[in-house]
Formats: structure tokens, C-alpha cells, sequence
């Protein structure tokens, strides 16, 4: 029996960072994972193969649409989807094959099977093929992320009705593509298969997309996909899904109630939301306890209701993203290792990658409300940006939030070119506690769209330059 300091089960982004970062505190460590290939859903079927079509996608886009106003002339533009495919299949395997070299070079036993807990200092794991074998750790660290919550009513076969797994694999681009969920992960796929010639319809339960984030961007940023082509059914229901060979029949209806009718499209894709993945871990007859939805319970240093077994990532509560996993990660090897450790949840951004992208960072004006917090909003549209003029990409506006009385940035939310990017500014800034003021009083180079977020913290104070 192979002895370990800590044996971390999953091998996605929380999994394998928490994993490396143990390693170089000098722990003995084990990572299993059921896939043959490290990097969990992110690297494998979600956000790295999704962000090198949307990439490749903008590209496509660029040259049927965009080019000739930089006065670009191309002959006809012919989509090749398998070189398309290919190149995000390549991207894939690249960065997965640096994850399994790190493992080498910090000493990592990647185990490839299912784990299960057996007790707080014991993991069996049972390959597809061979016999199971038993770890022994000092430490257990869950990281076993999420998965797509089904409809039901409509059940997914990964090829006419897809998950996002299958969205990433289509054969041939839809005449007519029906997105069942307007949050981040059904609006970048729309915009995929909008951009490479799909008709694109979402349906969403709600009276508006992108449930949680603020508000006002979230209204512009319906205009703006409205614009694109995308066409929306919101307060809308769906409760059943028909096959035949070349097509699938959705029924709806009105959220509220009401009379319900069809939708015929070629292609459907399921995408309301993740749901932590713990199957076949074992966890109740562990005794790691967990809450109505199934996420694990854990205190302020990841451990779970059992000492000695701990967790982080998607099946914990918190934002379902990448990053926090890898923050999580890294903070839970180091407090294992005697260190201390401290995550600020309120200065994780929130990115969409569409055109325009989407970025945020801590509170929306509606948790201000809501909380009744006096604040003030500084605003700034991309259109008096003199980068995004000569880049000709002009759509949207940075927005800051700050406290009323200390001027301390409570939130931003962008929506725009690089908006990605261009969050990180003031992710710092909340980290460290900092005020509008201060983004105001740094000298921003010229031109760039970083100007933009500069006026949005000058316009705070009311003071805009170029308004």
C-alpha cells in the first residue's frame, strides 16, 4: 500500500494546482483522476477547447464581416470546421501534456481511476481495466469539480441534443441552433455557432440573461448580442424534446404558465447551470457531509465535517469558476503545510468570453441596494476611448462602483473589448483595499482602453475628462 502526505481526488484546475503547490512544500503527493489525460473539465471539454473556437470563431467573423472596413480585401471566405476542430483539439492536448510533465518534474503520482473514500487516511481507486489499489495519506483533498445539470424532459445524447461537451464537437454547423439557458456558458457557445453562419435562439426561464450579474450590463449586453443575430425567448419554459433523424421538436411554454407551442431546430444545446460532481467518492459513507444541492460543507480552511479530509473547487459553495479553484487550491496546500492562507472572495472576476467580452469584479448595484449601501457610480462608454475608435470596437462602457462616504471601490462590471483584461486593475484595487481615487491619480498610457477605466474612476468624483 502506497503511503502519501496528501492524496488530492481530481485532476482539474483546483486538483492539480493544490497537487503541485503541496509538492513544493515538500508533501509526498498522489493526484487521481478518473480521465487519462490531467486538467479536469476547464482544459479537457470546457473552458480552454471552448475559448480556441471562440477565438478561431472572432477570426472567421472578422473576415466575412469586419476586414474590408480596415480596407482588407479577401476573396470568399470558406469555413474548413475539422481544421477549425483540429486546431482546438491540438490546443488541448498541448496543455494537457504540460500538466502531466509538472507532475513529473514535481514528483506527482498521477493515478489514473475512480477515486473513492474509504476513510479520512485511505483512498481506493479503481481503474477502467486492472485491479483496484488502496492509498494510504495523511490528507484527502476533494477537487472533484461539476457537471451540467440536466433538463428535464430533455435528455442528451451528445449529438442532436448536446451539453456543452457535445457543443464543443458538433459535426456541422446548424441551420438553426436552440441554446437552452442564457448564462456564460450557453451565450459563448450561441456565439460560436452564430459567428461560423447558425441561426441562434436562446431560451431562458428568466425575464432576463446572464442571471447575477449586474443589471444595466447585462441589458446592454442583450442589445448588443440582439444586434449580432441572436434572437431571445425569455420567461420561457421548455418541458419536452421530440427526435426524428434530422431534427428536434422543443415544446414550450410561459414561465408563468400558459399555452405551450413547438420550436423545430436541428441542434440543441442544454446549458442551465453545473452541479458538484461526487459521484461514486463515497462521501456519505465517509461522513463528509453535504447540503441540498449536494455541494460539500466546509469551514474556513477547506476542511470538510471530517478531519483530515478537505475540498475546494466547484463541489464546494462559491462561484463555479477555474480560477477560484486554483486559489483555493494553492491556499489549502499551504495551510496543510503550517502556513497561513486567506482567499477575498469578493475580488474574483467573472469573465464571458463573447464579443464583446463581459467582465466583473465584487458587488452589482442590485447587492448594493439590496444591502442597503450608499454608493456612487462612475461610467465610462468605450465610444469616447480613442483606442477602441481606431480599433473600430466601440460597443459597451466601463463601470465603477465606490462606497459614498470612503470612496472605496465596491464593485466594477465591463462590458467591451478586452474587458478580460481590463478587469484585473481593479481586482487589484479591491484586493488591496483601494479607493476610486487611486485608480483616478495613475497615469494610464495613451491610447489604450485602459484609458476608459481611469474616466470610469475619475467620472466617480464626477470629474470625467473626455465627457
Amino acid at each position: 500500500m502506497s503511503e502519501y502526505d496528501l492524496v488530492v481526488i481530481g485532476g482539474g484546475p483546483g486538483g492539480y494546482v493544490a497537487a503541485i503547490r503541496a509538492a513544493q512544500l515538500g508533501m509526498k503527493v498522489a493526484c487521481v483522476e478518473k480521465r487519462s489525460t490531467l486538467g479536469g473539465t476547464c482544459l479537457n471539454i470546457g473552458c480552454i477547447p471552448s475559448k480556441a473556437l471562440l477565438q478561431s470563431s472572432e477570426k472567421y467573423a472578422e473576415a466575412c464581416h469586419e476586414l474590408e472596413n480596415h480596407g482588407v480585401k479577401v476573396g470568399a471566405v470558406k469555413l474548413d470546421l475539422k481544421a477549425m476542430m483540429a486546431r482546438k483539439d491540438k490546443v488541448v492536448a498541448d496543455l494537457t501534456g504540460g500538466i502531466a510533465f509538472l507532475f513529473k518534474k514535481n514528483k506527482i503520482d498521477h493515478i489514473e481511476g475512480l477515486g473513492t473514500i474509504e476513510s479520512a487516511t485511505q483512498v481506493k481507486v479503481t481503474p477502467d481495466k486492472g485491479k483496484p489499489q488502496s492509498l494510504q495519506t495523511k490528507n484527502i483533498l476533494i477537487a472533484t469539480g461539476s457537471e451540467s445539470t440536466p433538463l428535464p424532459g430533455v435528455e442528451v445524447d451528445e449529438k442532436q441534443i448536446v451539453s456543452s461537451t457535445g457543443a464543443l464537437a458538433l459535426a456541422k454547423v446548424p441551420k438553426h441552433l436552440v441554446v437552452i439557458g442564457a448564462g456564460y456558458i450557453g451565450l459563448e457557445m450561441a456565439s460560436v455557432w452564430g459567428r461560423l453562419g447558425a441561426e441562434v435562439t436562446c431560451v431562458e426561464f428568466l425575464d432576463r440573461i446572464t442571471p447575477g450579474m449586474d443589471g444595466d450590463v447585462a441589458k446592454n449586453f442583450q442589445r448588443i448580442l440582439k444586434k449580432q443575430g441572436m434572437k431571445f425567448r425569455l420567461k420561457t419554459k421548455v418541458t419536452g424534446a421530440k427526435k426524428t433523424k434530422t431534427s428536434v421538436t422543443l415544446t414550450v411554454e410561459p414561465a408563468a404558465g400558459g399555452d405551450s407551442e413547438t420550436i423545430k431546430c436541428d441542434a440543441v444545446l442544454v446549458a442551465i447551470g453545473r452541479r458538484p460532481y461526487t459521484e461514486g467518492l463515497g462521501l456519505e459513507a465517509a461522513g463528509v457531509e453535504t447540503d441540498n444541492r449536494g455541494f460539500i460543507h466546509i469551514d474556513d480552511e477547506f476542511m470538510t465535517s471530517v478531519p483530515g479530509i478537505y475540498a475546494i473547487g466547484d463541489c464546494v459553495p462559491g462561484p463555479m469558476l477555474a480560477h477560484k479553484a486554483e486559489d483555493e487550491g494553492v491556499v489549502c496546500a499551504e495551510i496543510l503545510a503550517g502556513q497561513s492562507g486567506h482567499i477575498n472572495y469578493d475580488a474574483i472576476p467573472g469573465i464571458v468570453y463573447t464579443w464583446p467580452e463581459v467582465a466583473a469584479v465584487g458587488k452589482t448595484e442590485e447587492a448594493l441596494k439590496e444591502a442597503g449601501i450608499d454608493y456612487k457610480i462612475g461610467k465610462f462608454p468605450f465610444t469616447a476611448n480613442s483606442r477602441a475608435r481606431a480599433n473600430d470596437t466601440t460597443d459597451g462602457f466601463v463601470k465603477i462602483l465606490a462606497d459614498a462616504k470612503t470612496d472605496a471601490v465596491l464593485g466594477a462590471h465591463i462590458i467591451g473589448p478586452d474587458a478580460g483584461g481590463l478587469i484585473h486593475e481593479i481586482v487589484t484595487v479591491i484586493e488591496f483595499s483601494g479607493a476610486a481615487e487611486d485608480v483616478a491619480r495613475v497615469c494610464h498610457g495613451h491610447p489604450t482602453l485602459n484609458e476608459a477605466v481611469k474616466e470610469a474612476a475619475l467620472t466617480v468624483d464626477g470629474r470625467p475628462i473626455h465627457l
